[in-house]
């Protein structure tokens, strides 16, 4: 078996699970390249385009607005915590040290089941795309090829995973960029038929409903249930913070680069997912077919609100050429996910959460059954072979946003504990190396509406008619899993509910990191010049 720090992207320079690897001080820092994280991806693309039907622009655009609230708060819990002391998958082992080790597991399960379902998640995306083109091909030759892609680049071309990810992350970047200077280029009329149509689908006269859309009843009732509907999706789509996180413990300069990569979360939001959503619901009417023919099995049905707009202003070459770029993203995210969740789960197996057998690597430092286990999750993108892509996109977008859910909760919840710890403990927030606004109001208010959206998030099958048993399993199974997994192993193990005064902050960890940072060495800054600064807060 290899050591810990045997695989991954800078696997010379973490400043966790040091066994069989050198101490800190020892390790020579690699280069500086920050690595874009996942905030953006196939669900602004693609999926975001699902809630316009329902709640009109004004609804879907309102709840991402709200959303971002709360994904602000969690960037400041998680920019606390991880800057404190930068591990590795940081918040489920933080619910170990500060709350209890069976909500450490509880944290770590979820996790994997949240990033390991996004697989077939962009699976079935990446088929509902190609339906753009044709539906030819059969749907099981596309998963089986996509599935033989991504082990074949994780079990056999993972030294290339980190360089591929970083210049494929740079593309989606520029693709949003695109995107959006194409919006306001094509409203103020620059497209074929020189239409400034402006913000004509948010006109009520123009486009009946609009802007905020009646969903199921008429009136208040159903305008506040499409709102929901648009929030449910919004929960889905704006992410951030946490992805930021889960390689903390493999920044070179953790307590430099990291305050950083959280502070630049703030205007990841505003310009992809708050203008994201503008865009969309200037570009395409929420009574749009195609945007209303997500379960049929049809080319074009379903495909990116950007493709659809682009065809309907019979741009067609365009449209192709980002068709395929979406689709790149795709399985860009794809392949993201396969990496991270068969790492949570060798991290899981290291720390005994689950059969140590899974910690097994090759020796190229693979964890194999980790990956093997992790293609057979990808195994659900075969539900698409009975059902549309459609179908099947919208349950496991129904699984994902509860897990999630639960993820936001579990870390809110954590850095309560957290800031308890430091007061119990006498611990100055002067001594912090990121503080926080607004703390612990954050704290409060990221658990409270993460933790009511769990129970909403399914809320469409108990509407009239509406009842489905697979979407309702799909909505709320972890509702009944995640307790279960919690009492079991805490009962089975007999682990302690930390008091504050307890509750180890990471001591020796700490002075590891801060020796680490003390002996790196003075390196000129390559961000004297004004271009130079401005590249570095893009990204």
């Amino acid at each position: 078996m290899t050591s810990p720090r045997s695989i991954g992207l800078r696997t010379h320079i973490s400043p966790i699970d040091n066994k069989g690897s050198p101490p800190l001080h020892e390790r020579e820092p690699c280069p500086e390249k920050e690595e874009p994280q996942r905030t953006i991806g196939t669900v602004l693309f693609v999926q975001i385009g699902t809630a316009l039907p329902l709640g009109g622009p004004g609804s879907l655009l309102a709840a991402i607005v709200l959303w971002s609230t709360v994904v602000l708060a969690i960037n400041n819990c998680l920019s606390e915590m991880v800057t404190w002391i930068p591990i590795s998958s940081p918040y489920v082992r933080f619910a170990d040290r500060f709350v209890d080790e069976a909500l450490g597991v509880c944290s770590g399960i979820n996790l994997f089941l949240n990033v390991g379902l996004s697989i077939p998640y962009e699976i079935t995306a990446f088929n509902l795309m190609l339906n753009f083109w044709t539906d030819k091909i059969p749907v099981a030759a596309v998963i089986v090829f996509m599935i033989l892609c991504y082990a074949a680049l994780n079990l056999f071309a993972v030294r290339f995973y980190g360089e591929a990810e970083f210049w494929l992350a740079i593309g989606k970047v520029i693709l949003i960029f695109g995107l959006l200077i194409f919006t306001f280029v094509v409203m103020v009329g620059g497209n074929p038929a020189h239409d400034a149509f402006g913000f004509r689908n948010w006109d009520g006269s123009k486009v009946p409903g609009a802007p905020f859309v009646a969903y199921v009843f008429e009136g208040s009732l159903g305008r506040f249930l499409g709102f929901l509907s648009c929030l449910v999706q919004a929960s889905f789509t704006v992410a951030g913070p946490e992805f930021v996180a889960i390689p903390a413990g493999e920044a070179a300069n953790p307590r430099h680069s990291l305050p950083r990569s959280f502070n630049s979360i703030t205007a990841r939001l505003l310009v992809f997912f708050i203008f994201g959503a503008l865009s969309v619901g200037i570009l395409v009417p929420y009574t749009d077919p195609s945007l209303l023919a997500t379960a049929a099995a049809r080319p074009g049905a379903g495909t990116s609100p950007y493709v659809i707009a682009m065809a309907n202003l019979r741009i067609g070459w365009l449209s192709h050429a980002v068709n395929a770029l979406v689709m790149l993203s795709i399985f860009s995210a794809g392949n993201s996910y396969m990496y991270i969740s068969s790492r949570t789960l060798y991290g899981l197996a290291l720390e005994g959460r689950i059969p140590r057998v899974l910690a097994t690597c090759s020796t190229r430092g693979v964890p194999v059954y980790c990956v093997g286990l992790t293609l057979l999750f990808s195994g659900l993108a075969f539900l698409q072979v009975g059902h549309t892509s459609g179908v099947v996109l919208q349950w496991i977008t129904r699984f994902l946003t509860g897990a999630g859910m639960a993820n936001y909760s579990l870390i809110a919840f954590t850095y309560l504990r957290f800031h308890a710890a430091l007061e119990a403990q006498g611990i100055p927030r002067e001594s912090l190396p990121r503080r926080s606004p607004w703390q612990p109001f954050c704290g409060y208010y990221a658990f409270a509406m993460s933790f009511t959206m769990i129970f909403l998030s399914g809320y469409t099958v108990f509407l009239p008619g509406q009842w489905n048993a697979v979407t309702f399993v799909f909505s709320y199974a972890l509702v009944v899993v995640l307790p279960a997994i919690f009492l079991g192993w805490k009962l089975g193990r007999g682990t302690r509910w930390r008091k504050p005064r307890d509750v180890d902050l990471f001591t020796a960890e700490r002075a590891e990191v801060d020796a680490y940072e003390l002996a790196l060495p003075e390196r000129p800054s390559k961000l004297r010049t004004g271009k130079m600064r401005c590249w570095s807060e893009l990204w």
